[in-house]
């Protein structure tokens, strides 16, 4: 397994070989219409862009993978453990109509819906059951990764949509990495009480420092709750603030990353539906 790039020049985004044939991408900040600190391929409808922009964006993004931007359903991410099912009556949830209940994952068995997640230095993590044809998606955050967000979305698929979590696969796109993600105590303290001595692998420092590996700890979240195909994307967002949007690095004066999945359509050839909720 492994991630490729798609797109120089673009929109650039980035895809496992392993959620192959679940149309997906962990996107770049390179490719679209934004201008300024957002330039150029923001995705975030809170991050004072024109709205103009972002449908744009979406537009450029969904012709590179085959969706309508109407086909969306959004987070809205407030670092917890809570993931939703959510199917075709949400579509546009986000982009089109305000999201309401808290959400940092989601989970469907339906075609048609185009999982969104944001991200910019949190994990972004995507599923696919080529099985029982399901996909999912989390936003993990430190504190969503020490509450187990990835174990939680699993879970999530396995309860709703019957999936064994040994066909699950899951792709951890582009994060802030151990490299750079240095954080006061809290953050390994709570590591350690979510993984207890599993997590020591992850953190590296004495103190008053420490320097955390969330995609390990994901990673780990992952293999406790069975799953056994994992893809981790090996960049890191505040290295790259040139390709990636960088909370840290940009002091909150950014745009956003979107990791998007939507289920296999049928036949090869997207085709637009006229019929929405």
């Amino acid at each position: 397994m492994s991630f490729e790039t798609i797109g120089r020049g673009g929109p650039e985004y980035l895809v496992s070989s392993l959620l192959a044939p679940a149309s997906h991408c962990f996107s770049t900040r390179l490719g679209g219409v934004s201008t300024g600190s957002l330039a150029s391929l923001n995705l975030g409808i809170h991050r004072g862009d024109r709205p103009g922009n972002v449908w744009e964006n979406y537009r450029i993004l969904g012709k590179a993978l085959g969706f309508d931007p109407r086909e969306t359903v959004f987070t809205r991410q407030t670092h917890t453990d809570l993931v939703a099912r959510v199917g075709r009556e949400n579509r546009g949830e986000g982009l089109i109509y305000p999201v309401i209940p808290e959400r940092d994952g989601l989970v469907t068995d339906e075609p048609g819906v185009v999982l969104t997640i944001f991200t910019a230095d949190c994990t972004p993590i995507l599923f696919y059951d080529p099985v029982r044809r399901a996909v999912g998606g989390a936003h993990a955050g430190w504190r969503g990764t020490a509450a187990g967000i990835a174990a939680r979305t699993v879970e999530a698929m396995t309860r709703e949509f019957g999936c064994d979590p040994r066909n699950i696969r899951a792709a951890i796109g582009p994060c802030i990495g151990r490299c750079c993600f240095e954080t006061d105590r809290d953050v390994p303290d709570a590591m350690r009480k979510a993984l207890g001595g599993e997590a020591e692998e992850a953190i590296t420092g004495a103190g008053p420092k420490y320097h955390v590996d969330l995609k390990k700890l994901n990673e780990l979240w992952l293999r406790r709750a069975g799953v056994e195909q994992i893809d981790v994307c090996p960049d890191c967002t505040a290295c790259q603030p040139d390709r990636f949007w960088s909370h840290r690095v940009t002091r909150g004066d950014r745009g956003s990353l979107a990791a998007l999945i939507q289920l296999p359509r049928e036949g090869s050839v997207w085709q637009r539906e006229e019929s929405w909720p």
